[in-house]
């Protein structure tokens, strides 16, 4: 493998950062702070770069949640999350992909698709609403994730599951957002 003619062919692309492997609380701050200084270097906008980070710290929680809650089970670690930031003409797009109980995958896709039927206004208000609920889940979150991750984005989310096995499912999850 010619290493320099696939460092350039990734610099003429528009892959702003990816990553794929096993996931830790350390390596995901680590890859959010290298998202940042990526954004610095490629969004002039800064409240594109505000929008675009934010968006990531959320997916990327969610990402660490579901991982916790599957790792060490029949999955394999050098697979386990995928992340890709990418950044053509005025768009990012954000895709990743990590493994879920299957059991949770209904309830994925309503809450997806209900968060997807909303208009920006219906998600101001469902978010306030989940907020005024205040309850925490036992992964740690109160249900504004797929919500605050919509209205940010200002775009439906975009998903799909592919049955790994009885138990697990790999989860994709693709946002876009507009850098207008």
């Amino acid at each position: 493998m010619d290493i320099q003619a696939y460092y350039k062919q990734m610099q003429s692309s528009s892959i702003v950062m990816s990553y794929k492997g096993a996931a830790s609380n350390d390596l995901l701050t680590s890859l959010l702070s290298i998202a940042q200084t990526k954004l610095a270097e490629t969004e002039s906008k800064s409240a594109i770069k505000k929008r675009v980070f934010s968006i990531l710290v959320e997916i990327l929680q969610n990402i660490y949640h579901h991982y916790e809650a599957v790792h060490g089970n029949s999955l394999h670690e050098d697979d386990a999350i995928t992340f890709l930031l990418v950044k053509l003409d005025d768009t990012y797009t954000i895709i990743t992909g990590n493994y879920v109980a299957s059991k949770d995958v209904m309830m994925l896709k309503q809450r997806i698709d209900e968060v997807n039927s909303l208009t920006a206004d219906e998600l101001k208000e469902k978010y306030r609403e989940q907020l005024n609920i205040g309850v925490v889940s036992p992964k740690g979150g109160a249900g504004l994730g797929i919500i605050d991750i919509a209205r940010k984005s200002g775009n439906r989310l975009e998903y799909e599951f592919e049955e790994f096995d009885p138990h697990y499912s790999f989860f994709s999850l693709t946002v876009r957002i507009s850098a207008n």
